[in-house]
């Protein structure tokens, strides 16, 4: 004999009244619609790669309860799509890592059609506000960061624990004040008026005898 007991979510007042009936049933009712929900990253289809943006599984973190309080875990939330700061071929590239935490929000309606062919259509089906239809946004409750660029006051700065990599057909350094200028100018000069090639004959060549203007630093070079 299975001696299970399964406590209702109703309370005592639930139906003494026939408000406090319907306040029940709205109540059930809206708790069927999900609409955000803390997150942690399970898993991530990017890793540190130049692509198109990608998506997470992620666990729920904040757990369903029965009748008695006890908590009912949700399962994985598989197949999320994730939110980046993007227009056009422009983006900041900073894909989730598992771990992190976040925040997902829950379409009205099945976007699963759209996820697929990104292009507009018709719900994939008659579902509701359902978790199997998140997005997943990031960026609550992680800890320090080690590379980080940051606003501070009239401030911005950088840091890195590893390389910083610029790749750019023109590089333009402007306002970036006169020792920084004078650095960049004084090296480019000094180069031009000293270097050597390899002469074929042997040895080397000697330095250019004619010493070029300030002029001939470009803008693509001057650090103006």
């Amino acid at each position: 004999m299975n001696e299970q007991a399964f406590k209702s979510l109703q309370d005592p007042e639930s139906g003494v009244t026939e408000f406090n009936a319907l306040s029940f049933l709205i109540r059930q009712i809206l708790g069927e619609l999900n609409v955000a929900a803390l997150v942690r990253v399970e898993s991530v289809t990017n890793s540190d790669g130049v692509a198109a943006v990608g998506f997470v599984d992620v666990q729920p973190l904040v757990s369903q309860q029965d009748g008695f309080g006890n908590a009912v875990p949700h399962g994985v939330l598989y197949n999320i799509p994730y939110a980046r700061i993007q227009g056009g071929a422009n983006a900041v590239i900073l894909d989730p890592v598992v771990g992190d935490i976040g925040f997902a929000v829950f379409a009205d309606k099945d976007i699963s059609v759209v996820k697929n062919t990104k292009k507009q259509a018709s719900p994939g089906s008659a579902r509701r506000f359902s978790m199997s239809d998140g997005i997943y946004l990031g960026g609550v409750l992680n800890g320090t960061p080690t590379n980080y660029v940051q606003f501070s006051g009239n401030d911005i700065n950088i840091t890195a624990t590893g390389n910083v990599n610029i790749s750019s057909p023109h590089i333009n350094l402007q306002n970036t004040g006169s020792a920084l200028q004078t650095l960049l100018n004084s090296t480019l000069l000094t180069w031009l008026t000293s270097h050597v090639h390899t002469d074929p004959q042997g040895g080397v060549t000697g330095s250019p005898t004619t010493t070029p203007a300030a002029t001939v630093a470009t803008t693509v070079l001057k650090a103006e």
